[in-house]
């Protein structure tokens, strides 16, 4: 979203089509869209064009009337946070329903902010909802726009009336694409963990400002929401895209299609992030939810941190960190020397210590290593454990080279390579991460049969 300056607030009560509409102008399925009112309960940013505009769209909580201390009141004030910062409003009304009280009640709320507002009345695809888009010149916000954000019925009226207010950035200069230590390409974090461990607590705390939705009830958030966010080291400045992402139940206990997709959002981050942070309860670590989680990331080749949250709920808190660290190395084992932060979303403690390891382990995840030192590890480490024999025949490893990173990826010419144990394999595997100092970086050894130099002649 760098570059972009005009931010566009989707606004309206729940269940009149704003995620919808926010998928329409995004083009992709960012946001969860379904019949349950209430879906969304964080706001939501994403790149939105229509014609030849550009501009950050804002997806909101459904506008409801609450207490401020429960859960639609929190909502609510997530709400008005997006307007505060947004150049302009979109008023959505649902023009079948017509409009009820709560659309008028807010609408006079809007009134009075010194925003733009554009009012839609969407879901107006039928003759059906003549009657609620004339209804809605009651609002007093001017002409409505006919509108269906599932069919793309009104883009043209839409984009006649955003066209005033969006700036123009500033045309950049084409650059190559960006390698991966660019400082101007953001770095990806996952933060995923089961329900109510405190990701998004973490999340506001780490950017310093009440950005996420948070609460003692537990699954608040339902879908991956993406923050950006500026992080400095002593040696350069890290621009981040932090992914607050849905708590993972057991397969077994997700029963509602709402929380299927919660959870079908939260793989499709892990799988877009480079970096995921596994946040455990440290009244309750290595659930099997979270083993189960944690090997996903690993298989999906993420770089793996784990992070204990609730630190300050610990009284022994040696021991109890050596008995954390102990469990790690015997319950992961696909992760060995994976960096472990013992913290406090709430109170800020150790918080600091989160973003070195994970810009350590992201280092580690796009190296490259010289294939000559790669070679002197191979014979040294046959040397140490020679590979065993299969049917009376010798397994011999003539040639290891790197062919990619993110993760680190190596091939390894290898006689009779179907018939290599996978208990050899994983020593190569250990072998070379304790050699080349790899902990908590997925490593995928590949191992292929040595070309036949006397093939081509035999086929002549």
């Amino acid at each position: 979203m760098y570059g972009l300056t005009s931010k566009i607030a989707i606004i309206g009560r729940p269940n009149v089509g704003k995620s919808t509409l926010f998928n329409r102008l995004v083009g992709k399925r960012l946001a969860l869209v379904d019949d349950t009112p209430g879906v969304t309960r964080d706001r939501r940013e994403g790149e939105a064009s229509l014609g030849d505009l550009n501009f950050i769209v804002i997806d909101t909580p459904g506008l409801e009337e609450a207490p401020v201390a429960a859960l639609e009141g929190r909502m609510r004030q997530q709400t008005q946070r997006a307007i505060e910062e947004a150049d302009a409003c979109l008023f959505v009304v649902d023009a079948r329903a017509g409009i009820t009280p709560l659309d008028k009640s807010f609408a006079a709320m809007l009134r009075t902010s010194d925003r733009p507002i554009i009012l839609l009345a969407n879901k107006a695809e039928s003759s059906a909802s003549d009657v609620g888009v004339t209804e809605a010149w009651e609002l007093g916000l001017g002409e409505p726009i006919a509108f269906s954000a599932e069919h793309g019925e009104g883009l043209g009226d839409l984009f006649n009336a955003l066209e005033p207010l969006i700036s123009v950035p500033e045309v950049e200069e084409d650059i190559e694409e960006e390698a991966w230590d660019d400082p101007r390409k953001p770095l990806r974090v996952a933060i995923v963990g089961r329900p109510n461990a405190g990701k998004s607590t973490l999340v506001n705390r780490m950017i310093g400002e009440d950005r996420l939705l948070t609460g003692p009830e537990a699954g608040i958030t339902r879908d991956s929401i993406s923050v950006e966010w500026h992080w400095s080291s002593s040696e350069r400045d890290w621009p981040v895209k932090l992914y607050d992402t849905a708590g993972m139940r057991k397969k077994s206990r997700v029963q509602s299609k709402l929380e299927k997709l919660s959870v079908a959002d939260t793989l499709r981050a892990v799988r877009f992030a480079e970096v995921v942070v596994l946040l455990m309860d440290a009244e309750a670590p290595f659930e099997k939810q979270d083993l189960q989680i944690a090997d996903f990331a690993m298989k999906e080749g993420r770089a793996l941190v784990l992070a204990v949250n609730k630190w300050d709920l610990i009284e022994d808190k040696s021991r109890a960190a050596e008995a954390f660290r102990e469990k790690a190395a015997r319950l992961l084992p696909q992760a060995p020397g994976a960096p472990v932060i013992f913290l406090s979303g709430l109170t800020g403690r150790a918080i600091d210590k989160l973003m070195p390891a994970v810009t350590a382990v992201y280092v580690d995840w796009n190296a490259r290593l010289k294939t000559p030192d790669l070679n002197t590890w191979l014979q040294e480490a046959v040397a140490r454990h020679p590979p065993p024999a299969v049917s009376g025949q010798r397994i011999k490893l003539r040639y290891v080279a790197q062919i990619k990173t993110r993760p680190p990826t190596f091939v390894a010419k290898c006689t009779r390579a179907d018939d290599v144990p996978a208990s050899y394999r994983r020593y190569l595997v250990n072998s070379l991460r304790e050699a080349f100092e790899l902990p908590a970086v997925p490593i995928r050894l590949l191992l292929q049969r040595p070309d036949n130099p006397f093939a081509e002649e035999k086929r002549k």
